[in-house]
């Protein structure tokens, strides 16, 4: 095992490091359009439950079982679940984390690359001539009539990000994550702030604006209890909750491995996650929706955020809508574009610090090796997703890697810690040396709450219904079956709603065939790191074997 001195200059920095992770795109893309699907107002109750019960337990699970693997040099998520107890076999589920982080970073940095290009066309005054309607889908490579056609502007732009996430995470932790942190984060706040002051003063009577901003905002903001009782509503708020907290994933452990053992975690874990919040709940519903509402009307905004990821809104109306600001629409676009992608930057670090650790602890690599395997295996990952976008492989590493193994990896820890580990254990390693006072009542949430309540979103996003619940188990008791959900687990696995098979009329490949094709790839990189992992251990056995008792060979 190579040794490491990397560690965290500041509190500070650890703290805006661990809420870059958090803070992304879903703070100010998906959460927006997620109340907008979910009722406004309706969404943000069982969303504000969730984080309670299941986002905050969760943060100080990783906070605390991240450390207590640091105590053995170990930064990566097999280490660190290796070392809460003797089960041989926790090592191998921590290969889940290894795979979310390469798989999520290949595509996320394909998003972050969409946010450069824009601030590029923004400030080149692109969308006074060409409306961003038309460029998103020609950028895409959606308009060549092929679902292999080859953007090349955007291979371009995507290899600049992975270069230059590349670049900083080789700079080390203190010198490149949280640097970027201390610079980044301040910069976005101030960004979002002018944006959503500007979006906010916007009055009828304003050049194309139909209604107050602030309409949009209280749709956003206003508490409704309907959403308690609608199965659907707590399915999304709970995603939410996991995406926008990068619960699930692994980096918040492997940042929290850099910790000392008698540093706090409890109090960094909190602040990290309601900074988190702050952005997501005040800031993220401040900008996009209010600005949209003004010029389109509600009922438009709603409808355009039926895809419940934000895209269509950030990507192809807001740029059109700032041209009605004259000269400050481009500055606006530059703003926009910039602090999304100021946000996708600190949350892409985050991915790719957890794999050059287990590159620097279990292969003995140099730093800036490592930080070039991460880039290489990311960006070759990463062109599977630019080049066969239309036919569907990006959506498939979106569902796999970032939905559905974040919900069983999140599940995965939280049940290791406290029942391998152990609560009592765990509690310990939680709250030595805590400035905060963690409130008993979240040692019962955690071991009897927050595990039922995981598990019951995981099963739900297995058998996910076509139509309500209710509906469902109508059709089911009337003996007609379950009607699976296109995109449920086993809805997507049984190509739900899929017709043809892998070539098409003309001997063309068909979407089908590069969803299965996408799905064979990341089984293929889960059984690769796996077999790392495997080899790894096996060499440590082997060391540790042929060492003399009471020294080293």
């Amino acid at each position: 095992m190579a040794a490491t001195s990397e560690h965290w200059n500041t509190r500070v920095g650890l703290v805006l490091a661990v809420a870059g992770s958090a803070v992304g795109l879903g703070n100010f893309l998906r959460f927006p359009a997620e109340a907008a699907q979910n009722g406004g107002g309706a969404f943000l109750v069982p969303y504000l439950i969730s984080f309670l019960l299941m986002g905050l337990p969760l943060l100080w699970v990783e906070w605390a079982i991240g450390r207590h693997g640091g105590l053995y040099g170990l930064h990566s998520t097999p280490g660190i679940l290796d070392k809460l107890g003797p089960q041989g076999w926790l090592k191998y589920l921590g290969v889940f984390g290894l795979f979310i982080q390469l798989a999520v970073a290949a595509f996320y940095c394909y998003i972050e690359s969409w946010t450069l290009a824009y601030t590029w066309h923004s400030a080149i005054g692109t969308f006074r001539t060409t409306p961003p309607g038309e460029f998103f889908p020609w950028y895409l490579g959606q308009t060549e009539g092929s679902i292999t056609a080859f953007p090349v502007q955007a291979l371009g732009f995507f290899l600049v990000t992975v270069a230059l996430n590349v670049w900083i995470l080789s700079r080390g932790v203190a010198r490149g994550i949280e640097t970027v942190a201390k610079i980044g984060l301040p910069v976005l706040f101030v960004l979002a702030i002018a944006l959503a002051v500007r979006g906010l003063t916007l009055e009828p009577g304003d050049p194309g604006v139909v209604a107050s901003p602030l309409v949009g905002l209280d749709f956003v903001w206003r508490p409704d209890l309907s959403g308690l009782g609608n199965p659907t509503t707590w399915l999304a708020a709970a995603g939410q909750v996991f995406f926008t907290l990068s619960v699930g994933v692994g980096s918040i452990a492997c940042y929290a491995s850099y910790v000392g053992r008698d540093r706090d975690v409890a109090l960094n874990a909190a602040s990290a996650g309601w900074m988190n919040e702050l952005v997501e709940i005040v800031l993220g519903s401040a900008i996009m929706i209010p600005i949209a509402t003004a010029y389109l009307g509600l009922a438009a905004v709603e409808q355009a955020t039926s895809g419940g990821d934000g895209f269509a809104l950030g990507f192809l109306t807001l740029p059109t809508l700032f041209e009605n600001w004259g000269w400050l629409g481009p500055v606006a676009g530059i703003a926009w574009f910039g602090l999304l992608f100021l946000a996708g930057i600190t949350s892409s670090l985050s991915l790719g610090q957890p794999v050059i650790a287990f590159l620097e602890d279990e292969l003995a690599m140099e730093r800036q090796r490592a930080a070039l395997v991460f880039g290489t295996a990311a960006g070759a990952l990463g062109l599977f997703c630019v080049w066969l976008f239309p036919g569907g492989a990006f959506d498939e590493f979106n569902f796999w890697a970032g939905t559905f193994c974040l919900v069983l990896f999140g599940l995965v820890e939280v049940f290791a810690f406290s029942w391998i580990f152990g609560i009592e254990r765990g509690w310990e390693e939680l709250t030595r040396g805590a400035d905060l006072r963690v409130p008993r009542v979240f040692r019962f949430v955690v071991r009897w709450v927050t595990p039922p309540f995981l598990l019951v979103v995981f099963v739900a996003a297995l058998v996910k219904p076509a139509e309500g619940w209710g509906a469902a188990f109508s059709v089911l008791a009337a003996g007609e079956g379950w009607p699976l959900a296109a995109d449920s687990v086993f809805g997507k696995l049984l190509h739900v709603g899929s017709e043809g098979g892998w070539l098409d009329p003309a001997g063309g490949p068909t979407p089908r065939l590069v969803v299965d094709a996408t799905r064979a790839l990341l089984a293929g990189v889960f059984a690769t790191l796996t077999f790392l992992v495997w080899r790894s251990w096996r060499r440590k056995a082997r060391r540790a074997a042929a060492a003399p008792p009471g020294g080293t060979p």
